[in-house]
């Protein structure tokens, strides 16, 4: 490869493009004159990076202000980022659920379908459901399909790069599924897959308990809880895609299986199901002395997994969400637990997107995916190395 040098006119442009294009995102508007004093490049670069932004459908020239024209005359011509460019979808594939948002180009929600599924439903009928709740958005938003930029897609399993599923054992048919493969020739655009309980912690990062939080865990609580976390600001996947895999934690310790721990007759619980736990949460609700005693024992089980996790990582505040109803009860728990082991404990909070908090996650996904290719913006919360 030739060396990039600062007097290479095809690097400059697209650096001078970046910029320019990033300054009116940031903004609802601005004239020639602003977008010189906010990057910094000089009239005649702003002038000419503007008209082929213009020409790429990129940006267009916004309406002058009526009331500045009748006091200053020709009012200067002002200019603004489309944000309605593209469109951008986020979709979690869950055991009991396919949900999907989408959004414009500044990650703006602009409608959210869900359709219920059952969990032993195989893998390509799975799939067929997620191209048609995409569908379904799309229409009711009136967005064509080729208007998609990026899809981000999350679920339960570890996710290689090219996002193939190396092992998802939530989902029948789903290990070894090139999910992304099988979802790029339907959506026809970029589609990045990755880990239910990763794209948790990106979204709780951007837009939910742990904006402004840097060194963050975020835990799935589930059936066998799964844990993301964003260290120094970049999302940890670890070596091989399987960062946070806390549900395996009690093997090491051959300790009591979850069908154990949540049973309140003396026998595994079965089916080990979400339906089942949520049930047995709610007995507990209504006073049930076994039920009580099996959430205490789910419950003591998973601030023993995140403190684990916790001292390993030391982040900054650990969000905790799920299905599970009653979450709110291994709150106090785990911040007692932690301040018995942690030199400055992290704050505990639950997280504040509930049930979108996976689907939001891969839109962030996607939307960094586009930043990246439009803003030339390097380190991005989500990139992979």
């Amino acid at each position: 490869m030739g060396r990039l040098t600062g007097g290479d006119p095809s690097l400059l442009r697209r650096i001078n493009s970046a910029v320019v294009l990033h300054a009116l995102r940031g903004a609802d508007s601005a004239t020639l004159t602003q977008l010189v004093e906010l990057t910094g490049l000089s009239r005649p670069t702003v002038e000419g990076v503007v008209e082929g932004l213009i020409e790429s459908g990129l940006v267009v020239e916004a309406p002058a202000d009526e009331g500045a024209a009748r006091r200053q005359g020709r009012p200067a011509r002002r200019f603004r980022f489309r944000a309605e460019a593209g469109h951008l979808l986020g979709i979690e594939i869950g055991p009991h659920r396919v949900s999907a948002l989408l959004s414009d180009l500044c990650g703006r929600v602009l409608g959210s379908v869900q359709h219920d599924v059952d969990e032993a439903m195989p893998a390509d009928r799975r799939l067929a459901c997620v191209r048609d709740t995409a569908a379904d958005l799309l229409l009711q938003a009136g967005v064509a399909r080729d208007s998609l930029r990026a899809v981000g897609v999350a679920g339960p399993g570890i996710v290689e790069a090219d996002g193939r599923v190396r092992l998802g054992t939530a989902l029948p048919g789903w290990t070894g599924l090139p999910l992304g493969e099988r979802l790029r020739k339907w959506f026809r655009c970029p589609v990045l897959v990755e880990n239910d309980a990763n794209a948790a912690a990106v979204a709780e990062h951007w837009k939910g308990a742990a904006a402004g939080s840097d060194d963050v865990v975020f835990v799935l609580a589930g059936l066998s809880p799964g844990a993301g976390s964003l260290i120094g600001g970049r999302l940890h996947r670890g070596f091989g895609g399987a960062a946070g895999e806390i549900g395996a934690l009690h093997l090491l310790g051959r300790e009591a299986t979850p069908e154990t721990l949540l049973s309140t007759t003396g026998e595994p619980l079965h089916p080990l199901d979400e339906a089942q736990v949520a049930q047995v949460f709610t007995l507990a609700r209504e006073g049930d002395a076994q039920a009580r005693d099996a959430v205490q024992r789910f419950l003591q089980r998973l601030v023993h997994d995140v403190a684990a996790l916790v001292l390993a990582l030391d982040p900054e505040i650990v969000v905790i969400g799920g299905w599970a109803a009653g979450l709110d009860g291994v709150l106090g728990p785990l911040r007692e637990e932690l301040a018995r082991y942690c030199l400055r404990p992290p704050h505990v909070a639950l997280s504040v997107l509930g049930e979108a908090v996976v689907a939001t996650g891969a839109l962030r996904l996607a939307l960094d995916h586009v930043e990246e290719q439009l803003f030339a913006v390097e380190g991005t919360v989500t990139a992979r190395r």
